[in-house]
């Protein structure tokens, strides 16, 4: 079997990127980082991701996978072995559910209302991000991993 070409075109601070690298650890995988300038994009990653100009991409034997949670999904279903999501469509189907949520729920809420606000905007956000943060502790309770007992 030929060896495989596996990429990430990264930042070093982006949360979005480190769920990619994390999944690859995780199954085993070896890649090589390509780390971006958020202030100057190389031209192949612009290529890469022509669409949204943004990390993560995960380049695959010269295919690019642009998009977090897409790339996760590559990932799972491309690499078997430790599998993220589960086999039964309906737990398949809440596992998405609660990565979009955390997506556009959660770091929506924290980043953007609470992170990059200041005085009185910031102190008005925090309630509505714990009410977020709410539901994520419920999905959670008695639970180690929203999975269950192992990580996915």
């Amino acid at each position: 079997m030929a060896e495989e070409e596996v990429k990430v075109f990264r930042t070093w601070s982006s949360s979005f990127a480190l769920r990619v690298i994390w999944t690859l650890k995780l199954k085993g995988v070896e890649f090589d980082t390509v780390f971006e300038d958020l202030s100057s994009k190389s031209p192949l990653l612009l290529q890469y991701n022509s669409v949204h100009k943004k990390f993560p991409v995960l380049l695959h034997n010269g295919k690019p996978i642009c998009e977090s949670l897409v790339i996760l999904e590559y990932a799972d279903e491309t690499w078997k072995q430790f599998p993220l999501l589960p086999q039964d469509h309906y737990e398949r189907a809440k596992a998405r559910f609660w990565a979009n949520f955390g997506d556009d729920k959660v770091f929506q809420s924290i980043a953007y209302g609470i992170l990059l606000k200041q005085g009185k905007e910031q102190e008005e956000e925090i309630p509505k991000a714990m009410e977020i943060l709410q539901h994520l502790e419920k999905e959670l309770k008695g639970k180690k991993f929203f999975g269950g007992e192992k990580i996915g």
